[in-house]
């Protein structure tokens, strides 16, 4: 071997043994000890005693994650109407309301029929007896000799009679005196039916009596007073200077205005 190979071969075992010298050595790492068990305990793996240890650290707790579900994902299709339920209670009434306001004017009206150029849509009566009155037979017609007022001589004074020359609604009243000890009976008639009486029983006083209606009558209608005879004398008084007998009648409302 030459020279130069030994002094190489020396000078490099030399270097490693220097460095093994010159290096600490270091010694294996020993596991720090874990609290397992007791003797009735189960044990507890290292894994589950780390992660018990780093919860209840602030610097590693998980954060609780709240789970959101979106309703219409599960919503499912409309279903069919139902049968309707029972009426509730009645609540309680409320407060009036404030007042509307007007509404628009109505149309128009269509004309009328077509009025009577010539006939006059006014009538009324006050016919009066001067003369007492005996009922001579069952029935009596009154006939009246005084003439307050007659507008268009609608009442006939010869027959007594009130024709209707305009169709409407008409008042009427009759106004008698009674006689001492008479019965006194009347009836206000329509044509040949009678439709209200006038009746006062025999007294030893005399006495106003009256009677008043209204009637809904037609054109060609007449109305008219007569006197009623029972068992009983029936009479009615008067003098010629007084007049205790009247008979009044108007028009109201015509049934075409």
């Amino acid at each position: 071997m030459s020279p130069v190979l030994l002094l190489l071969l020396v000078s490099t075992i030399n270097v490693g043994a220097v460095l093994e010298k010159g290096l600490p050595r270091r010694e294996p790492r020993r596991l720090s000890c874990v609290r397992c068990c007791g003797p009735s305990e189960q044990p507890i793996s290292i894994i589950s005693s780390r992660y018990t240890r780093m919860s209840s650290d602030p610097a590693y707790s998980v954060p609780k994650v709240q789970p959101t579900i979106d309703i219409t994902i599960l919503k499912g299709e409309k279903g069919e109407m139902g049968e309707k339920g029972y009426p509730g209670a009645v609540g309680k009434e409320g407060e009036r309301g404030l007042r509307g306001f007007n509404g628009r004017k109505g149309q128009k009206g269509q004309p009328g029929p077509q009025g009577h150029s010539c006939k006059q849509l006014y009538a009324a009566f006050s016919v009066g007896r001067r003369k007492p009155l005996h009922s001579s037979d069952y029935f009596q017609h009154v006939i009246f000799d005084t003439e307050f007022v007659n507008l268009y001589k609608h009442f006939n004074m010869f027959s007594g009679k009130f024709f209707c020359y305009v169709a409407g609604i008409y008042y009427f009243s009759l106004n008698v005196h009674t006689w001492n000890f008479k019965e006194t009976y009347l009836h206000l008639m329509k044509n040949e039916k009678e439709v209200a009486i006038l009746y006062a029983q025999p007294s030893d006083r005399s006495i106003m009596q009256s009677q008043s209606l209204m009637l809904d009558l037609q054109e060609g209608d007449e109305v008219w007073v007569r006197m009623f005879k029972r068992e009983r004398e029936n009479a009615i008084y008067s003098e010629e200077s007084d007049v205790y007998i009247i008979f009044n009648g108007h028009l109201i409302k015509p049934a075409v205005e």
